[in-house]
């Protein structure tokens, strides 16, 4: 007999591969504004070139460590899963966060992929139970397995009996 408890575990499946050029490009295009404006203000103002010099170079700095190892880091810490009885998630960069939701207390499932996740084959998938920690998000799954998980956690919720409160 086969023990449908749930206990809070590390999640098996890494996000997509894909996922790390996406964050790269997400938080590369965050740095141009401010990249931009430092660059403006350097060539308008004479007077303090050196400190506005100074002030670029530490924010390329900042930029370029950002954008190598943010995503990398979010890779390897970004995991999901799946069974016939629960979903578990874990994300995070610096605040790291695992949860967990038994299938019988789904009430939704949905799945969505803006403009730049299109572009990168990638989709989110979002499963709302009625806990107040709100939703369970999973980023950066590729297309075709965030459809499957969508199918397969409907599928699950309209086994399941109850109304999932």
């Amino acid at each position: 007999m086969e023990s449908s408890e749930v206990s809070l575990r590390p999640p098996r499946h890494l996000v997509s591969p894909r996922a790390r050029i996406y964050w790269a490009v997400r938080a590369l295009a965050g740095w141009l504004v401010p990249l931009a404006v430092e660059i403006v203000w350097m060539v308008e103002d004479d007077a303090h070139r050196g400190l506005l010099v100074a002030a670029l170079v530490i924010t390329l700095i900042l930029a370029a460590a950002h954008v190598t190892v943010m995503p990398q880091w979010r890779f390897r810490v970004h995991r999901w899963e799946s069974t016939p009885h629960a979903v578990y998630t874990q994300s995070g960069w610096f605040d790291q966060e695992r949860r967990i939701a038994p299938v019988s207390r789904i009430q939704t499932v949905d799945s969505e992929r803006g403009p730049f996740e299109q572009l990168f084959g990638l989709a989110n998938v979002t499963v709302t139970t009625a806990s107040a920690a709100g939703p369970l998000k999973i980023h950066g799954l590729d297309r075709a397995t965030a459809e499957r998980l969508v199918d397969e956690l409907t599928e699950g919720t309209q086994a399941g009996r109850g109304d999932a409160t």
